[in-house]
């Protein structure tokens, strides 16, 4: 008892430890002896037999030869204590073993020893005859040892259950630091928005996340300050769904934007959760969020392509549509031409329709799906019908397209209307970034390297050299209405084809783009 109040090592071999210890108790109780007749009377089975009960037949018999010791140094009649001891010491050990396999109580088996012990006693007395005309004399000494036994075994039990509910007590801090642990761990390492509230609307716990998804280094936890970052136009929202959930004692979903501390919204995506406390009533609510912004500029953007989708139909419908006039127009100039040789501008007006002709093509087979068939073209044709395509809309921006080509064939593996949409994109990059007009050199070459060498200068605003390393990224534009998806496209369809691109740019001086593909052969 007095080392569970002290903080020590445990012991290497408490069974050893403990059966000197209990020796040494034995020592005192014999110590303390009445002698009768010539015979000395104790109470020092009472510690062998606790011993024998609670820490086996090793500690027991450390215990009996410490009795046995003292017993026959303070008094003689050395035959009678020899022969009960060597009697007593083997019931034990063999009644210890039963008493293992049966599992039974270490309580009821000191009470089970203490039993025996008076059989064995009333045996050693009457084949000795030692005061047989006295029993009143044996039936007190058999009590005091009975009450020694069951006073030490109410002290061991005590003793037991109070450290067996101090390890309980360890055990549940641990579990629940642990747990605490676990949970603060994901709640301020997460992404989501996690605030706990009560029916009041005072907050009891908001996450760190607050601070680096909104922005706020601190936020204190009442209704003034989540009312701070909930946008004004979803408050009513927000006030509804708590009202359902006190109402319906259930969960609910909301979207709600939050106010960023730079004054944007970001919407997010709320689960409402009620926690329920005694006679069913709702005592907190837990709310978790989660930013959609990226949904929601995906959903946009599927609506973005079905409108593309749409407009593309529509493009293809009027590009066919005007074909069949202009059939008619081309027909008649060329037998305008034959009855009137010499008829001014007949030539220019032939090219102009030839002009228009091409244009729609191009829009009908942009429109048109085609399936992803590789085959060998050459960059150069590529480039120069993209160029033709985008020359009126150079033309209205006052854009200048310089050819600076070393070289006519430059034969690549691809889809050929997937390699003009890479130059498509690229070049309405270059003519938008450049509002008043300017010059886009367009180079193309056989690199040190035997691949096809791209480049695609512009002299337009330029871009800042710590955002070039997110172009291509989805969602990612530096123009207004941009949608970044463009250059995803692109850079995609060129790693499809095995090929490179870069980007070299300055702040007001324009953007240089490398593209490499594999020259094929």
């Amino acid at each position: 008892m007095i080392r569970s109040f002290i903080n020590l090592r445990p012991l290497k071999h408490p069974r050893i430890w403990s059966g000197l210890y209990a020796g040494v108790v034995s020592i005192v109780l014999v110590l303390l002896a009445v002698k009768q007749q010539g015979y000395v009377y104790d109470i020092r089975y009472s510690p062998v037999i606790l011993t024998f009960a609670y820490l086996g037949p090793v500690a027991g018999l450390i215990t009996g030869l410490f009795a046995l010791s003292i017993r026959l140094v303070s008094s003689g009649n050395w035959f009678p204590a020899i022969a009960g001891w060597t009697f007593i010491m083997v019931v034990f050990t063999i009644l210890h073993a039963y008493f293992s396999r049966r599992q039974l109580p270490l309580f009821k088996r000191s009470l089970a020893l203490s039993g025996a012990y008076i059989v064995l006693y009333m045996c050693t007395v009457f084949t000795f005859g030692i005061m047989v005309s006295e029993p009143l004399f044996h039936l007190q000494y058999v009590c005091f040892v009975i009450l020694g036994v069951l006073l030490g075994g109410l002290l061991i039990e005590s003793h037991e259950r109070l450290r067996r509910t101090i390890v309980e007590r360890d055990e549940m801090e641990l579990s629940l630091n642990e747990s605490e642990y676990q949970y603060r761990l994901i709640a301020e390492n997460t992404s989501d928005l996690i605030v706990v509230m009560d029916p009041d609307h005072s907050i009891r716990y908001l996450s760190p996340s607050h601070a680096f998804v909104l922005g706020y280094t601190n936020l204190a936890q009442d209704r003034a300050e989540l009312d701070r970052i909930i946008s004004e136009e979803d408050t009513a929202v927000f006030d509804q769904t708590v009202r359902k959930i006190l109402e319906q004692k259930a969960s609910q979903s909301m979207e709600i934007r939050f106010r960023h501390q730079d004054g944007r919204l970001i919407p997010f995506d709320s689960l409402c959760k009620p926690v329920e406390g005694r006679k069913g009533r709702i005592e907190h609510i837990v709310i978790i969020s989660r930013d959609i912004s990226e949904r929601k500029k995906a959903e946009e953007f599927l609506l973005q392509s079905e409108k593309l989708s749409v407009v593309g139909e529509l493009a293809a419908g009027v590009a066919h549509e005007i074909r069949n006039p202009l059939t008619t127009i081309k027909g008649f100039l060329q037998l305008y031409k034959l009855e009137n040789p010499s008829i001014k501008y007949g030539d220019l007006l032939q090219d102009e329709l030839d002009r228009i002709e091409l244009i729609t093509s191009e829009l009908l087979s942009m429109a048109k799906p085609q399936a992803a068939l590789y085959t060998l073209a050459n960059v150069k044709d590529v480039i120069e019908q993209t160029l033709e395509f985008l020359t009126p809309q150079a033309l209205l921006s006052n854009i200048e397209f310089n050819r600076e080509y070393q070289g006519e064939y430059f034969p690549v593996m691809c889809v050929k209307n997937q390699l003009k949409q890479v130059f498509l994109n690229l070049f309405k990059n270059a003519i938008e970034s450049m509002p008043n007009g300017g010059k886009i050199r367009i180079g193309l070459q056989t690199d040190t390297n035997g691949e096809c060498l791209i480049t695609i200068q512009d002299q337009g605003c330029g871009i800042p050299e710590e955002h070039l390393h997110r172009l291509g990224q989805p969602f990612y534009s530096l123009k207004e209405k941009g949608t970044g998806l463009g250059l995803m496209i692109s850079h995609k369809i060129i790693k499809q084809y095995h090929g490179r691109i870069a980007y070299h740019s300055k702040v007001s001086e324009g953007t240089r783009i490398e593209i490499r593909l594999p020259i094929h052969g």
